[in-house]
């Protein structure tokens, strides 16, 4: 029957020829991360091509069909959380794998094309990474990827046009989820799968480079079969158990369905993206004159920069020595890049931890002796109650301390606890002339929402301001509106409940 096959297909030559490759230097687990790579990615196409069969992207099912698939779907959760940690495992042995590469000088002639397909790779699976966060269409999902979209849109000359893309609209929503929906699971996947097999197909051709020396390998050269299989099923095996142990171990979250509305919830990035999340956070921290061109230039141009340098980097890179000590620039460069990515991670985490600490202390579930000051502090008054002073003059001690309370529990999350705002999210209230300005034109934005471009203090914005008035009362608004004209040094006059409501 084999032979039967041969005759019509030659896939039992094309096997046998594929199997009995030899391996320069012989058989390693450093060549492994590619094909554990594989691996992850196949269990990515098989739990994706399940979780179809339940998942309905519209902002009115996407959650519910979520969890639906969670609660009633035999081993739904299991499978959900496959799919959760192998996205995870896929870009990690992606990055090891391209990391071996660059310091092993795998990517030097004849194997330029076989890099650059590499590197392409590596950024459809982070593409894949993000649209996918979308759409559970919980909390954590809508302002994470809302933060996204908002870095996308302040690119130069096409920004506007990216984001409009991104959210099919003014706002994040139906169409929204739809377009991730397309990306995640059509265009990226299919894009992934053609450029895997021009990867083989050009490894296929160079064959493996070997270990990083310059002179042929003094070793006795090994076979792809059995010798180097065994290695990648050892460690693709090693990953799926512990992928495996995470799902039921620490299955997938689900937090409360989105809410644009909703201001308190403190997003939590994929690990993948902390570092430029805690860049944003470190950007947000300059003075006012830079911070915008800091912003994009740590969110755009930079890792704009670092992928081409990426691709063009046989081409710049003509030292021909593979040697690890013969190419002293190459590595250094590649040390510090990574050295800053881990520490900005670390920041990022940090950051996204002191948030939550921070907002369970100041929130709606906050203890009873607990208040927020003017200056955004947590304080406690005489024998325990709860002290509501505020550092600034303008307002009666009452009214500034539950617009206060307000502005922590629905505001502070996008435009900080000291009103300096969020960069790519939310401008800075302190020292803002819109604020101080006529207290109509504020109220209308608090009620209303406001979306599109705005420049404030010389920044331009174009973010996306949620309507308040079916969450917050007229007075509850007033008395934000008041606090907020006269905390962080701001210092205007009071807003009444009349006059909100006396605003449509």
């Amino acid at each position: 029957m084999l032979n039967w096959l041969d005759q019509r297909t030659g896939i039992v030559s094309m096997t046998k020829d594929f199997l009995t490759e030899d391996v320069p230097g012989g058989a390693s687990y450093w060549y492994a991360f590619g094909s554990a790579t594989l691996f992850a990615m196949i269990l990515q196409i098989a739990t994706g091509i399940f979780l179809c069969f339940y998942y309905s992207p519209s902002s009115a099912t996407a959650w519910e069909s979520t969890k639906f698939l969670i609660e009633k779907v035999p081993a739904g959760h299991l499978v959900l959380s496959l799919h959760y940690w192998g996205a995870s495992a896929m870009i990690a042995f992606m990055a090891m794998h391209l990391l071996q590469v660059l310091l092993w000088g795998a990517y030097k002639k004849p194997r330029e094309l076989q890099w650059i397909v590499g590197v392409l790779l590596f950024i459809v699976t982070l593409v894949l990474g993000l649209t996918g966060y979308l759409l559970p269409w919980d909390l954590n999902a809508l302002l994470a990827s809302r933060v996204a979209i908002n870095i996308s849109g302040n690119a130069p000359i096409l920004g506007p046009a990216v984001l409009n893309f991104l959210q099919d609209g003014s706002g994040i929503g139906t169409l929204t989820i739809n377009r991730f929906f397309g990306i995640h699971v059509w265009l990226m996947p299919a894009l992934l799968v053609g450029l895997v097999g021009m990867h083989l197909m050009i490894f296929r051709h160079n064959g493996p480079a070997g270990p990083p020396i310059d002179e042929a390998p003094k070793l006795k050269p090994g076979r792809f079969w059995p010798d180097q299989m065994f290695m990648d099923t050892v460690l693709s095996f090693a990953m799926f158990v512990i992928i495996v142990a995470l799902a039921v171990f620490a299955p997938v979250p689900l937090d409360d369905k989105a809410d644009p509305n909703n201001a308190t919830f403190v997003p939590y990035p994929a690990w993948y993206f902390l570092a430029l999340y805690a860049l944003l956070d470190v950007v947000g921290n300059f003075p006012p004159a830079i911070v915008q061109v800091a912003t994009l230039f740590a969110t755009i141009i930079g890792p704009t920069l670092l992928i081409v340098l990426l691709v063009i980097l046989p081409f710049v890179d003509r030292n021909p020595s593979r040697r690890l000590s013969r190419r002293p620039w190459v590595l250094g460069v590649t040390a510090a890049v990574m050295a800053g990515a881990i520490a900005l991670s670390f920041v990022g985490q940090s950051n996204v931890v002191n948030q939550q600490l921070a907002h369970n202390l100041i929130g709606p579930n906050a203890p009873a002796a607990l208040a927020v000051t003017g200056n955004g502090s947590v304080q406690t008054g005489p024998n325990g109650t709860a002290s509501t002073e505020s550092s600034n003059t303008g307002s009666s001690p009452a009214t500034t301390g539950s617009g206060a309370t307000t502005y922590t529990n629905n505001c502070a999350g996008c435009h900080g606890a000291t009103g300096t705002g969020t960069a790519s999210v939310a401008p800075p209230l302190a020292g803002n002339d819109v604020v101080l300005g006529d207290p109509k034109k504020v109220i209308t934005i608090v009620k209303n929402g406001l979306s599109g471009h705005i420049t404030v203090k010389g920044q331009d914005w174009n973010g996306q301001m949620p309507a308040w008035k079916g969450t917050l009362s007229d007075k509850q608004i007033g008395d934000v509106i008041t606090y907020i004209r006269n905390a962080w040094g701001n210092k205007a006059s009071t807003v009444t409940q009349a006059q909100v409501t006396a605003v449509k």
